[in-house]
């Protein structure tokens, strides 16, 4: 379907991917885990939450919609097991591997840890997005994970007997590339990636032992080997997202310094950025950083920051002109037609999450597509205040 970034909004607006899973599909999950309902029971759930998630979606008024994940055990884990327990799990993988991170509320998320090769992922981004787009009658966006994070299934200090980090990592740059050729092989309008433990890599977490290892600037070259396989066309719609994450309204590296990662994140030769900033306390100074640092040519595109103007862990809900209002302070130091608008992470990146801060998943998905409506608008009324033509329909 054919997607102009600049229509109906003037300034181009998205969203980063997930929304929560209805309370149903998460019991849906525990009770599949537990052998009490088959996959196809299980699918029957997701599939009634992506058809509801895309109807609530078009009815924002997004110029792009998401389905929601609601699909993917996570955001991290999709491409490896059916469910964040571990039921499924794809080959040459156990239980028990690295932290991807420990949250501020005392809450970790764990990643499996590869034993043996060739790494090669069970599910595709694609393979749910072609179930997906049937239902929408909009451009819709997909989210993949980063090469940096699965390569965090490799074991930190010690060699796999008969498959090398090469060779690992290797197999996971096609594995990336394939994910994302894929999606856009089934519709994807535009494709995102998932980089949040860009700023994590930073924070140097005594409990967890990787993020005290530099390993940025070798995540950003994982990123770079797999967009420098697309043409600069191709890139235009390609992003990347980057966050303190997102889960159970927690955050695992909000006290790490933008001023630390950006001048590297902008590195990434992608088309555009997804980057939180909502929850920031100093904003403008963030905005600042992005004007320096984000280039109007990245090996042959133009890279467009859309600035975090939602926080999806706070269930207040931001006014129109509230977002407006950001975009204008943003607009004196980013190029405005270099400014986009997005929310600050997913509103949940993982299938079970209880919401805690806003009571209930149900109550967290109303109070999300009443926040993402409230960002299409703002959005458009910015548009408008610095004159930016939103191009007339076909």
């Amino acid at each position: 379907m054919a997607y102009d970034l600049r229509s109906e909004t003037g300034i181009p607006t998205q969203p980063v991917g997930s929304l929560p899973r209805p309370a149903r599909l998460q019991e849906a999950y525990a009770d599949y885990d537990a052998g009490r309902i088959s996959k196809d029971d299980l699918e029957a759930e997701q599939e009634a939450a992506v058809k509801d998630s895309i109807s609530r979606f078009e009815d924002t008024g997004s110029p792009i919609i998401a389905d929601g994940e609601q699909w993917w055990s996570s955001f991290a884990t999709y491409p490896l097991t059916d469910t964040l327990a571990g039921t499924g799990l794809t080959d040459h993988l156990a239980a028990g591997g690295q932290y991807f991170a420990i949250f501020s509320d005392g809450h970790y998320r764990q990643l499996p840890k590869l034993v043996g090769g060739p790494f090669r992922y069970k599910t595709y981004a694609a393979d749910t997005l072609a179930k997906s787009i049937k239902f929408a009658t909009r451009p819709i966006k997909q989210a993949v994970i980063a090469p940096s994070m699965l390569a965090l299934l490799y074991p930190l200090d010690e060699e796999l007997p008969g498959y090398s980090r090469e060779e690992f990592e290797a197999d996971l740059v096609n594995e990336c590339e394939k994910d994302i050729r894929g999606a856009f092989d089934v519709g994807a309008a535009c494709v995102s990636i998932d980089f949040t433990e860009g700023r994590l890599a930073l924070r140097e977490d005594s409990r967890n032992p990787w993020t005290g290892r530099g390993m940025l600037p070798h995540f950003i070259g994982l990123i770079n080997r797999v967009l420098d396989r697309f043409s600069a066309d191709e890139r235009v719609n390609i992003g990347v997202h980057t966050c303190p994450g997102g889960d159970r309204d927690a955050v695992h590296s909000s006290d790490v310094p933008y001023s630390a990662l950006l001048p590297s994140l902008f590195q990434l030769n992608a088309g555009y950025f997804l980057m939180q900033n909502k929850s920031e306390r100093d904003r403008d100074s963030v905005y600042k950083l992005v004007g320096e640092h984000s280039r109007d040519d990245a090996n042959g595109v133009a890279q467009i920051v859309h600035i975090g103007v939602i926080n999806p862990q706070n269930p207040r809900i931001e006014s129109a002109q509230e977002v407006c209002d950001e975009l204008l302070a943003a607009a004196k130091h980013i190029p405005k037609e270099r400014l986009g608008a997005t929310d600050d992470c997913g509103f949940s990146p993982f299938s079970i999450d209880e919401k805690p801060l806003h009571g209930s998943p149900d109550y967290a998905r109303d109070v999300a597509f009443e926040k993402i409506t409230n960002r299409v608008r703002g959005t458009a009324m910015a548009a408008e205040k610095l004159g930016i033509h939103v191009p007339a329909a076909v």
